[in-house]
């Protein structure tokens, strides 16, 4: 397991399907996080700069990044950006991360490039939350290696469930070949409309398989959630009272009463 210090918690947001509200999840999640004191860093995995986006770090002062931290071993502190949320830092993404996979197929140790940093790391930190590409590869990988869980938004949708037995797989190959206590920590169901009876149903399936390890909780669509990081802002500080604001604040809280069981 990473060797980071007992209070730090690292937490991969990992679907292979892209559209599924992994960045959403991670922004928000670390947002509510943040906003009640915890000390929060978002590694952003995927190429596409969404979370850093999300949390409004212009392109142009992305000079470092996690490609740095894989490729030039930087630490993480050091790669780190402040964002304009208290407690909140982001190691953000850039268009270097883009040929990362390939790179990573010919390096040395490559699945284990994330959690030698992460091990190296003084982490000051309560929770790391790693925003993954909608990808299985190697880069998802990394994160997998690196994370003591794994959280899966899942969209309720009919096709969402498809991939989802193939996620699990993976995740049971981690545990056996590079993290043996690597878990599933919980399922999120997103984008869930009250009004379509096929979220009732998917939500319903999703339930019957997971049990538990479904969070109560549901980010229900919401117009404000998708307006909010074209405003380079999560949707709690763009409208705190709409309501996938409240949904992430209550998924804030399922999440801490099951590290407190989990640390029990």
């Amino acid at each position: 397991m990473p060797s980071a210090p007992p209070s730090a918690r690292v937490i991969a947001i990992a679907n292979q399907k892209g559209g599924v509200g992994k960045t959403t999840t991670t922004i928000n999640l670390a947002t509510a996080l943040a906003a009640i004191g915890k000390r929060v860093l978002v590694i952003d995995l995927d190429p596409q700069g969404n979370a850093s986006t999300g949390l409004g770090i212009p392109r142009a002062d992305r000079r470092v990044g996690i490609y740095d931290v894989l490729f030039d071993g930087m630490p993480l502190e050091d790669a780190a950006t402040v964002s304009t949320v208290p407690n909140l830092s982001i190691i953000t993404s850039s268009v270097d991360l883009s040929g990362a996979e390939v790179e990573l197929v010919t390096s040395d140790r490559r699945e284990f490039r994330l959690r030698e940093a992460v091990d190296k790391s003084a982490l000051e930190y309560d929770y790391v939350l790693i925003d993954c590409p909608p990808a299985l590869g190697l880069l998802t990988l990394n994160a997998l290696v690196a994370s003591h869980a794994v959280m899966v938004p899942l969209q309720c949708e009919f096709y969402a469930l498809e991939g989802l037995s193939h996620l699990v797989r993976t995740i049971e190959r981690v545990k056996r070949a590079f993290n043996p206590d690597l878990d599933i920590h919980g399922v999120v169901l997103t984008m869930f409309d009250k009004r379509n009876n096929l979220s009732d149903m998917v939500a319903a399936d999703v339930r019957g398989f997971f049990g538990e390890k479904v969070y109560d909780t549901v980010i229900p669509r919401n117009v404000k959630v998708s307006e909010a990081p074209s405003h380079g802002k999560p949707v709690l500080i763009y409208d705190m009272r709409c309501p996938g604001s409240q949904a992430y604040i209550h998924l804030a809280g399922e999440v801490l009463r099951r590290e407190k069981r989990l640390s029990a």
